[in-house]
């Protein structure tokens, strides 16, 4: 039962941060930016100053939906960044940027997590089909909730290998729109702050990912809460 609980607390929780993000994102949104660049121009500019010249800046429907993709090599800006003028815009453009500066530095823990995702993509198609089928079998054999949980312990570790990629991440991107002038100490703060809640969600999800494994291999091991 106390596991069981710790994994509802951390839905609940995933929900929480969630919500916090969208409305932090919201209300940044709504404040332009005195320097007047959009989106697009701040990652444009941060990639030139760092001297990357393969990758570009697309961009790309929905919200919150910005990412760097390290297999094409493309910033994809959601359309209410790339050609936005916020603290928002500012703090996203210039992480996924950030994500762009760990590639072409060969940032280690970036490139532990894209050879992660192969493998972790075949876990996560199968995965949830293993453990139910091992939950139901488990009085007969445990090997098919074994198999389960290997899977699981692999998406739970890259839950934890994504964290100092993100983190570092923003940590780049907030030193570089500090010392170049694209945001004032006013929207500074709150660039921070709008990348301190997307890196919650992370943080989240994978503490909730560690919490549910724990609950599996706690049914594998034969434990009742």
């Amino acid at each position: 039962m106390g596991i069981y609980f710790i994994v509802i607390v951390f839905m609940l929780a995933s929900m929480w941060v969630s919500w916090r993000l969208k409305s932090k994102f919201k209300k940044y949104s709504e404040i332009p930016l005195q320097s007047g660049y959009t989106g697009r121009e701040i990652a444009e500019m941060m990639l030139a100053d760092h001297g990357i010249t393969d990758v570009r800046v697309i961009s790309v429907a929905g919200r919150l939906t910005d990412h760097y993709n390290p297999a094409d090599k493309t910033v994809n800006l959601s359309e209410y960044v790339y050609e936005a003028r916020s603290a928002a815009a500012a703090a996203v453009s210039a992480h996924e940027c950030g994500h762009a500066v760990q590639h072409a530095k060969a940032y280690s823990f970036l490139k532990f997590r894209s050879a992660m995702v192969p493998a972790l993509s075949i876990a996560s198609r199968y995965m949830q089909w293993i453990i139910l089928i091992g939950i139901f079998m488990l009085q007969t054999t445990p090997i098919p909730l074994a198999i389960g949980v290997g899977l699981f312990a692999l998406t739970t570790l890259f839950s934890f290998v994504t964290l100092p990629v993100e983190f570092d991440a923003s940590k780049r991107a907030l030193a570089w729109i500090g010392t170049n002038n694209i945001v004032n100490k006013q929207e500074y703060a709150m660039s921070k702050d709008a990348l301190k809640w997307a890196a919650m969600t992370y943080v989240v999800a994978a503490l909730g990912s560690l919490a549910t494994l724990l609950y599996y291999a706690s049914l594998l091991l034969g434990r009742r809460d």
